[in-house]
């Protein structure tokens, strides 16, 4: 960005988190109404220069449903823990009568007729849908940019990306456009935004979040989740997604408690910790990330962890084939039609060609050995949890890059051969099918965040939760805010 940055104070109702914010507004210290146009506000004021929230909804609709919200609670009525709080759902979920584009010129128009499974389960929790959070074309790349409404830009130095691809996400909620937020993740687009952001985002256990797939017994690398402020946030927002759906076959079923309400169980004794690195020297970075994470490591030992190094026995680059080669055939069959007429192909972006043409040079041998590797993989990776009770590893390869940038040609020397090849550390956990949260790790010298993952045992989303609950009291830089909004 060229032109200065504005100076920009952010409104106090706009600092709580949701637990917070949404307790404030049942016990009636606050209005709903009042909450919504405060946010409104803040939105006007900060979104034109990150361009995190798009297809905001009219002003005096969500007001409305504002005052219906606060006319439930002076009803007395039983209320959900999203009662009266703004969202702005990620733009490649379904929202009933919302423009959801996917960020493609292909769907600029489309206005879906039902919701997606999480956005039907925030509605009935009370949450009031404001618009809709940017994304990169179909979610390919980790950083957000579409030629529907353009880039996303980073909340802490606005000239660099915001990653993706729940970019928007990510930004609206270190610029406090939005007090939590959803997200989703095939590889680590809940965690990278969460990197770069100063945030969390979490990926869930495999079929944690219910999805309505297509194909409902294949789609099992992509999962929705919560992005947050505040580790009680993100739990919440799990809480209200989680659970069975027979819409979602292997989906699992609800885990008989609150999530939010069991973090402080985890907030004493010794936890151990296994520190993965750079997988051998295999991963590459950008000067100052690996630095960085491994200072981190000092938090996890003030809230009383033990972190040891921790070796995988699998080969990295088995993995990372295994993973594109089913990728591949996940996304060329979704947009195989579209690729077939040459007018609709015309308006696809180059990576998306990249993937579909790469599926068309696949066999069903391929895809069964590349499955036959994923299983591999989990054996080797979950056999570290007899030893740990979480896994460490960086959340990103590079920092926020400049905003002209598509994607990383390389990192440290060593050239990326694909558009997603520089987000490589983020593919074990979502190849396990692992839960897996992105903490603030700080910030470099230049002033750009950076994170890192906590990787849990298959089903373990609480384990991680409560272990990000004690990083999260331990963290030093979580209060600090984008300086062009801390005036």
């Amino acid at each position: 960005m060229t032109k200065p940055l504005p100076q920009l104070a952010i409104p106090e109702l706009c600092r709580p988190g949701a637990v917070e914010l949404a307790a404030m507004i049942r016990a009636r210290q606050v209005s709903a109404r009042e909450v919504m146009a405060t946010y409104l506000d803040h939105i006007e004021a900060a979104n034109p220069t990150v361009n995190a929230i798009v297809s905001l909804r009219p002003r005096e609709a969500v007001l409305a449903e504002a005052d219906q919200a606060d006319a439930a609670v002076a009803r007395g009525e039983a209320v959900g823990p999203l009662q009266g709080i703004p969202q702005a759902i990620k733009d490649l979920a379904a929202t009933k009568g919302l423009r959801t584009t996917m960020g493609s010129p292909l769907f600029a128009d489309q206005v879906p007729t039902q919701d997606a499974i999480f956005v039907e389960r925030m509605r009935a929790a009370g949450a009031i849908i404001i618009g809709k959070t940017n994304v990169p074309e179909f979610g390919y790349g980790s950083n957000s940019y579409n030629p529907v409404f353009g880039l996303t830009r980073n909340a802490y130095v606005p000239s660099r990306v915001g990653g993706g691809s729940s970019g928007g996400a990510g930004v609206a909620l270190a610029t406090r456009m939005l007090p939590v937020a959803d997200g989703s993740d095939m590889g680590g687009s809940l965690r990278n935004p969460a990197a770069f952001n100063n945030v969390f985002g979490f990926r869930p256990s495999q079929g944690r979040v219910p999805a309505d797939n297509p194909d409902p017994f294949y789609g099992q690398m992509s999962t929705d989740g919560p992005m947050g402020r505040t580790i009680a946030d993100v739990a919440m927002l799990l809480s209200v997604q989680a659970g069975y759906d027979m819409r979602a076959p292997l989906s699992l079923a609800a885990p008989g408690f609150r999530f939010e309400d069991r973090l402080a169980e985890g907030a004493s004794g010794g936890f151990r910790a296994g520190w993965l690195g750079a997988l051998g020297g295999h991963l590459p970075f950008e000067p100052g990330v690996l630095e960085l994470c491994t200072q981190a490591l000092g938090v996890f030992r003030d809230a009383g962890g033990a972190v040891d190094a921790a070796k995988v026995d699998f080969d990295p680059e088995r993995l990372w084939r295994a993973f594109v080669t089913l990728r591949q055939q996940s996304i060329g069959g979704k947009h195989d039609e579209v690729y077939r007429d040459p007018a609709k192909r015309a308006l696809l972006k180059p990576e998306a060609i990249w993937e579909i043409e790469g599926s068309h040079k696949l066999s069903a041998l391929d895809a069964y050995k590349a499955g036959i590797d994923r299983g591999a993989w989990y054996k080797a990776l979950t056999r570290l949890f007899a030893e740990f009770d979480v896994l460490l590893i960086p959340a990103a390869q590079v920092f926020p890059f400049d905003g002209g940038t598509h994607w990383p040609q390389q990192i440290a020397g060593r050239a990326m051969d694909s558009y997603h090849r520089w987000m490589e550390v983020v593919v074990g956990a979502t190849m396990a099918g692992c839960p897996s949260i992105s903490v603030p790790a700080g910030f470099s010298e230049d002033g750009l965040p950076m994170g890192l993952q906590i990787i849990g045992p298959p089903r373990g989303d609480l384990r991680v939760l409560q272990v990000a609950a004690r990083y999260e009291a331990a963290c030093p830089w979580l209060g600090r805010l984008p300086s062009w909004l801390d005036a």
